[in-house]
C-alpha cells in the first residue's frame, strides 16, 4: 500500500511538473515586417525587419534576420514592438500609436470602470507592421503635463485653452502626456482622447495616479481601464538617436499600508527596463517619462528610494539621460549627483513639467471664459517642447495663451516715494529656471547687476490670492491654491533715489542651455505727499 501511495504521489508530481513546464513554455511568435501597402497585414511579398525589439512587458528579444520573434506568454500580457528609428507606427483614427496587442483571453477583472474585453484565442502569428520613415536627428516633441479634467466642462477647458493653440501643429512628429489624463472618472478617457486627437500628430500617453482603477486589489491590476484605451503602461520607442522609456511609477495600493499610492516600480517593470536597455546603443540619449517625480521635495517620502537607485544603476552605462514627470502642478528642475545616488560625474537632469491644467483649472476666467489657473509656484499653465539634436536636448516652456517670449513674470511696486528708503523689491519668476541659472537686472540702461536667488513664494501669485480673498464680490471661477515656495525666483532692489517720473527695469536671464531671455517692467518715482 505504501509503495502504491508513493507511486501515485510521484505520478501527480510528474504531471504537475509537466503541466507547469507546458505553461511556462507557452509562446507568442510573429514577424515585424515592412508594411509596404500600409494595410496592417503581412503579405507574402512584404519582408520582415531584422533586429527590432519586441517585448511581453518583461522580456525583450530582437527579431531574427527574417524579422521573426518569439516570446514567453502568460494569460495576461501586452505584446508590443519597440519602434526602431527610421520607421513609423500606424495610428488609429484618434492618433494613438498602434504598437501593441492586448492578450487577455479572459478579459480584465470586473471593476467600476470597464477594462479589456476577452481577447480570445491568440493569433497563430502575431505580426507588427512598420513603415519606413525619414527621421532626422534634429526634432521636437510636444509634452503635456496633467490635463486632469474631473468633468466634461474641464475637458472643454483643456481643449479650448491648450489643444486649440497647438492644433494641427507642424514639424513636431509626436506628443506625450505625462499622466493624470483624467481626474478619477475613467469614463472621461474618451473625451480626453477626442481632445488630444485635434493636435493632429501621433500621441503617446502614460498612466498617472488619477488614471487607475481604485477598486483594484493589486498594483498589477490597477491599470486595466488604462490598458483598454491606451495599451501597455510600460513601453519604449526610438526616434532619431533618442530612446524613450515610458513607465507607470504609481504603486497602488501603497505597499506600506495598502491605502493611497506611492512612487516606485514593481520588479517586473525594472526587469523590463534592464532587458530593454541591453539593446539600446550606448551613445543614444535615454529619456525616461513617468508621472510621479523621482525627486522628493521638502523631504517627503513620495518615492521608494531603492527603486530610484535601481533605475539609476541601470542607466550607468549611458552618458546622456533625461527624465520627465508631472504630478506636482508646479515646475522645477532637479539635478541628481553622486550624493543622491547618481552613478556618474555628470548630474542627471529631472524635469518636473508644469501642467496643462495648471492649478486644477482654478483662478479667474480669461477673455475666453477659461480659468487662468496659475500654479502655486507662480508658473502659468502651459506645456513643454523638448528639442533634440542627436543625443543632446534643450527644453522650452510655452505659457498657454501667451507669446513664446513670455518666459518670466516680474513683480515690482507700481510707485515709490522719491529718496525714501523702501523695502520693496523687484522679483522675477523665471519659469524654466533653477538655482544654477544667472539673472541680471538694470534700471534705465544702467549697469547690469546680479539678482539674488531666493526660495520663497512668488509675490505675483500671492497678490492674486490676496486679491481673491479681499474681494467683496464673488469672482467668476474658483480660488487657487495657497502659494508655496518657488524654486525659480530671484530678487533685486528697487531704486527710489531717481528723478520723478517713470523708470524701466530690465531683466536678462540665461537658461541652462545658454539661451538668453528678456523681460521688462516700469515703475514711477513720485515726490512724497507727506
Amino acid at each position: 500500500m505504501k509503495s502504491l501511495y508513493i507511486k501515485q504521489t510521484l505520478t501527480v508530481a510528474l504531471f504537475a511538473t509537466l503541466g507547469f513546464q507546458a505553461l511556462a513554455q507557452e509562446k507568442v511568435a510573429g514577424y515585424v515586417f515592412n508594411d509596404a501597402n500600409k494595410n496592417g497585414k503581412k503579405e507574402s511579398r512584404e519582408k520582415g525587419i531584422a533586429h527590432v525589439a519586441v517585448t511581453n512587458g518583461v522580456d525583450v528579444v530582437l527579431t531574427d534576420k527574417k524579422g521573426k520573434y518569439e516570446l514567453p506568454l502568460g494569460d495576461d500580457n501586452i505584446i508590443s514592438v519597440i519602434k526602431p528609428s527610421q520607421y513609423a507606427i500606424a495610428t488609429n483614427a484618434d492618433n494613438l500609436p498602434q504598437f501593441f496587442y492586448n492578450h487577455k483571453p479572459k478579459g480584465s477583472p470586473k471593476s467600476k470602470f470597464k477594462g479589456v474585453e476577452e481577447t480570445g484565442k491568440l493569433p497563430r502569428l502575431l505580426n507588427f507592421p512598420l513603415m519606413p520613415s525619414e527621421e532626422k536627428d534634429i526634432f521636437t516633441a510636444l509634452i503635456f503635463g496633467d490635463p486632469q479634467p474631473y468633468t466634461q466642462e474641464e475637458v472643454d477647458y483643456f481643449a479650448k485653452g491648450v489643444v486649440e493653440e497647438v492644433a494641427n501643429i507642424e514639424n513636431v512628429p509626436f506628443g506625450l502626456s505625462l499622466g493624470d489624463l483624467v481626474g478619477n472618472d475613467l469614463d472621461l478617457f474618451n473625451p480626453y482622447i477626442a481632445a488630444t486627437k485635434k493636435v493632429g500628430i501621433p500621441w503617446y500617453n502614460l498612466l498617472g495616479n488619477h488614471d487607475i482603477n481604485f477598486d483594484a486589489k493589486t498594483d498589477k491590476l490597477a491599470d486595466e481601464t488604462y490598458e483598454a484605451h491606451f495599451g501597455p503602461a510600460n513601453y519604449a520607442f526610438n526616434y532619431g538617436k533618442v530612446h524613450f522609456i515610458v513607465l507607470d511609477d504609481v504603486l497602488y495600493p501603497d505597499p506600506r499600508n495598502a491605502t493611497k499610492y506611492w512612487g516606485g516600480f514593481r520588479e517586473d517593470q525594472l526587469q523590463f527596463v534592464e532587458n530593454d536597455l541591453k539593446h539600446v546603443p550606448k551613445d543614444y540619449l535615454i529619456v525616461l517619462a513617468m508621472h510621479i517625480p523621482l525627486s522628493e521635495p521638502a523631504n517627503e517620502d513620495t518615492f521608494r528610494d531603492e527603486d530610484r537607485q535601481r533605475l539609476f544603476n541601470l542607466l550607468k552605462p549611458f552618458s546622456n539621460t533625461l527624465s520627465l514627470s508631472a504630478h506636482t502642478h508646479i515646475q522645477r528642475q532637479d539635478f541628481f549627483t553622486k550624493s543622491e545616488g547618481w552613478p556618474q560625474e555628470k548630474p542627471h537632469h529631472h524635469y518636473n513639467v508644469g501642467t496643462t491644467s495648471g492649478d486644477w483649472y482654478s483662478g479667474k476666467l480669461d477673455e475666453n471664459k477659461i480659468p487662468v489657473s496659475t500654479m502655486r509656484d507662480g508658473t502659468p499653465k502651459g506645456y513643454a517642447f523638448i528639442n533634440f539634436n542627436g543625443n543632446s536636448y534643450s527644453v522650452d516652456y510655452k505659457v498657454a495663451g501667451k507669446p513664446k517670449a513670455y518666459q518670466m513674470e516680474i513683480f515690482a511696486p507700481k510707485v515709490v516715494a522719491k529718496a525714501k528708503r523702501t523695502k520693496s523689491g523687484v522679483y522675477v519668476n523665471f519659469f524654466m529656471g533653477s538655482k544654477n541659472d544667472e539673472l541680471l537686472y538694470r534700471i534705465d540702461n544702467g549697469d547690469w547687476k546680479p539678482m539674488k536667488y531666493i526660495n520663497e513664494p512668488d509675490p505675483s501669485y500671492v497678490s492674486q490670492i490676496i486679491n481673491w480673498d479681499e474681494s467683496e464680490v464673488l469672482i467668476p471661477g474658483k480660488r487657487g491654491s495657497n502659494a508655496i515656495d518657488c524654486t525659480h525666483l530671484w530678487q533685486g532692489k528697487v531704486l527710489s533715489n531717481l528723478e520723478v517720473g517713470e523708470h524701466t527695469i530690465e531683466i536678462k536671464a540665461k537658461d541652462m542651455y545658454g539661451n538668453e531671455h528678456f523681460g521688462s517692467k516700469t515703475y514711477r518715482v513720485e515726490a512724497p505727499k507727506f
